[in-house]
Order: structure tokens, then C-alpha cells, then sequence
């Protein structure tokens, strides 16, 4: 079986690639990065525009492939949270039929970054603006949860939580 991934960021394939060695019907899953397109903001900011992005990313990788896969993080609204938002990381999966959605767990971005991401920033240079970071690109690393768990947990971990629950329908055929 052959998985493309929409995407050339090194975090999301190696999420994948430790993921899918789980699965009986996937452990020997050949998974690739390629780019893709998300169609949406470089920082979403509902989970309507996360959703998309990731679907989008993950119609767009399926080629010469069995099934493809899309990651986007965004925002959506959380009643009664501090910012009125949380960060979520969502997986689609595509079999050039339909997709298979997974959302992992949310959490708050300190409200500064959430006032920069609503100005137009992504939350690499939100994070990097504010000094948390002296990486510019810490998505493509520990990510913002890392940052603000200190190490506890990683963005990798995220988007792994967010590929486990897509695979659940792919995993139990019999019962969706």
C-alpha cells in the first residue's frame, strides 16, 4: 500500500509513518511527502477553514496511491475560553472516494498570539514576535504546544492524535 501525504513538512510524515506501523492493513505502508495545496489561509481560523485545508491537502496528494492523507492546524471557537479560541490539528484521509476525518486535542494559544493570528500572522511569527521562540519556524519542530508544555508535549504528538481518530472509521469498516 502507498500513502501520500500532502505535505512536505518532516513532523506530519514522520507522525504518519510512526503511526501507520500500528495498523495490521498498514504496517507496510510505503508513505510519502508530496506538496499539496490547502486552499485555505496559512493560519485557519474556524474549524470549517481547518477541516477544508485538510481535506483539500489531502485530495490534492492523492496520486498514484492507495490513500493520501491532509494535516492542517487551526483555531476554533470554544465557548468560554480565555480567547474565545483553541488550537486543533485535523487529518483527512482520502481513498479517492471519500475522506476520513480525525481532530486531535484542542488547547488555548496565550491570548497575545491569538490577537497577532486574528491580525494576520501565522502562529509560527505570533510565537516568534513574542520571543517565545527563536525559531521561525517552530511548526516544523516541537511546534507552540511544545513551547508552551515545555517539552511535555509535542506538536508531533498532536498531529498523531489527530490520525489515530481518522483511521478509526478505516479501521472498523464493519461498523461505519
Amino acid at each position: 500500500m502507498k500513502i501520500n501525504i500532502g505535505t512536505k513538512n518532516e513532523i506530519k510524515i514522520g507522525a504518519l509513518q510512526e503511526t501507520v506501523f500500528g495498523y495490521d492493513f498498514l504496517k507496510n505502508a510505503i508513505v510519502k511527502g508530496i506538496e499539496s495545496r490547502s486552499g485555505v489561509s496559512d493560519q485557519p481560523k474556524n474549524l470549517e477553514e481547518t477541516v477544508r485545508g485538510a481535506k483539500n491537502r489531502a485530495r490534492d496528494a492523492f496520486a498514484g496511491c492507495d490513500l493520501s492523507a491532509g494535516i492542517e492546524d487551526g483555531l476554533m471557537e470554544v465557548p468560554d475560553s480565555r480567547t474565545g479560541f483553541m488550537n486543533v490539528t485535523v487529518c483527512a484521509f482520502y481513498d479517492g472516494t471519500r475522506h476520513y476525518l480525525g481532530i486531535s486535542a484542542a488547547f488555548e494559544y496565550p491570548p497575545r498570539a491569538v490577537e497577532l493570528v486574528k491580525g494576520g500572522l501565522d502562529i509560527n511569527q505570533a510565537f516568534y514576535e513574542m520571543k517565545l521562540t527563536d525559531d521561525p519556524q517552530i511548526g516544523s519542530s516541537r511546534g507552540a504546544i511544545g513551547i508552551l508544555t515545555k517539552g511535555r508535549w509535542q506538536r508531533k504528538d498532536t498531529i498523531k492524535q489527530a490520525i489515530v481518530a481518522a483511521l478509526i472509521q478505516l479501521d472498523n469498516k464493519d461498523l461505519y
